[in-house]
């Protein structure tokens, strides 16, 4: 049932003191998990697969091509959108307009990659996809620090975080058992984005803004609001750098993980390994996840958590840079596994509270997301340069590398534990 509109502008701001309940974590939780479904499932394998499919000789310059378009994509929708939603005048609320938009318009995009024979059709396809998923991304994400008091947001964030893990587990686990069917495949993340956005849009749990409260609109100040000083929010600044870090060793070290697999441990089924390593991956993120969260909350620290995950992120690519071979690549994937999980659960606990404006949360929670697009803007450069010119031992080195940059940089936010 949708909240009643507020009375006052304050009781938009203010900081939520009452706990959410479990129907509303499961149900958002869920949107969460076809969301990521539907983003991973492509970027993990099918526009790997497709891109082999139509472009067999250049198929990774051609990968590299339509993900760092979408990711361009993604740059500008997020920040737009979570900014248009702190100002959406509804009856159904501010966030979920916007969740239901993303998820149809997601979704259709999808079925356009299904038909895509050429690389424009698949750079259109996979960019539309990139904006309307962003557009859902934005509104939920700012659905947490909405609703979710600070003292919950440690475990509400693992249980966030393990909905994202499942959707990229059962993305590519679910397109992989549609092939050698790219459509069918393609369909099948459709069907499971729309299935699982339904609880949360039929629970029409959202803050209604009234109209008469939502400050006037000026194009210059609303531009302008994008930079956020990190002089002024230094904090902030941190936080975002550790962020883009992070989601840079994440994007680098996996965006041909499909090719590693086939090209250098000549593996004979690279996309079932891909699946293989994915599933080890998420057992260990699952395992962390809500323990991690939950003891983030009850000691009300977050650095040294997030910290912890950057050193464990860095020994993982270190494994991988070693070339172990298969038994150490599922141990590099298990120990990677541990590090993202325990990071996505704490991060966004310990981001949530150093947004600037209360006011503007899905515009800033929109910025501090572009260090999750960036990456996949850079990855597909740097990845490609790096193995052309020193191979995949050298690519998996720098990941290393860079996640204790991300380790020193969470070091430096002072306005929390």
């Amino acid at each position: 049932m949708t909240t009643a509109a507020p009375t006052t502008w304050q009781a938009v701001v203010d900081e939520p003191r009452a706990a959410v309940k479990w129907p509303w974590v499961a149900a958002i939780s869920a949107a969460n998990f076809g969301l990521w479904v539907a983003l991973f499932g492509p970027i993990q394998l099918l526009l790997g697969v497709q891109s082999q499919a139509i472009s067999p000789e250049h198929k990774v310059a051609v990968l590299g091509i339509v993900t760092a378009a979408g990711a361009v994509c993604s740059l500008i929708a997020n920040p737009l959108f979570g900014a248009l939603s702190d100002r959406t005048v509804s009856r159904f609320g501010r966030r979920l307009p916007w969740v239901f938009l993303g998820a149809v318009g997601g979704a259709s995009s999808l079925v356009l990659l299904a038909t895509a024979q050429s690389v424009t059709v698949m750079v259109i396809g996979w960019c539309l996809a990139q904006v309307s998923l962003n557009a859902m991304f934005a509104a939920v994400v700012a659905a947490v620090p909405d609703q979710v008091p600070v003292a919950q947001r440690g475990s509400v964030g693992g249980w966030l975080g393990i909905a994202q893990i499942l959707g990229l587990v059962c993305g590519v686990a679910a397109a992989e058992a549609a092939l050698p069917s790219i459509a069918a495949a393609y369909l099948m993340c459709v069907a499971i984005l729309i299935v699982a956005a339904l609880p949360y849009l039929m629970l029409r749990r959202d803050l209604v803004l009234d109209r008469r409260l939502r400050p006037a609109f000026a194009w210059k100040p609303f531009l302008a609001g994008f930079w956020i000083d990190p002089r002024l929010h230094p904090d902030l600044g941190w936080a975002w750098m550790t962020r883009f870090a992070i989601n840079l060793v994440y994007a680098v070290g996996t965006l041909y993980l499909l090719y590693y697999l086939g090209d250098v441990m000549h593996r004979t089924d690279p996309a079932g390994d891909v699946v293989t390593m994915t599933a080890v991956n998420v057992v260990t993120m699952v395992l962390v996840m809500i323990p991690a969260g939950l003891l983030s909350d009850r000691l009300g620290r977050r650095k040294i958590f997030v910290m912890v995950a950057g050193i464990l992120l860095a020994c993982g690519m270190a494994v991988l840079a070693a070339g172990p071979g298969w038994t150490g690549a599922l141990i590099a994937a298990a120990i990677l596994g541990a590090g993202f999980g325990i990071y996505t659960s704490v991060e966004f606990a310990l981001i949530t509270q150093v947004l600037p404006s209360a006011a503007d949360r899905g515009r800033d929670l929109g910025v501090i997301n572009v260090a999750n697009a960036l990456p996949q803007v850079l990855a597909p450069a740097i990845a490609a340069l790096v193995v052309s010119y020193s191979g995949y031992p050298m690519l998996y080195a720098l990941s290393a590398c860079l996640a204790l940059c991300g380790v020193v940089m969470i070091r430096q936010i002072r306005g929390v534990a």
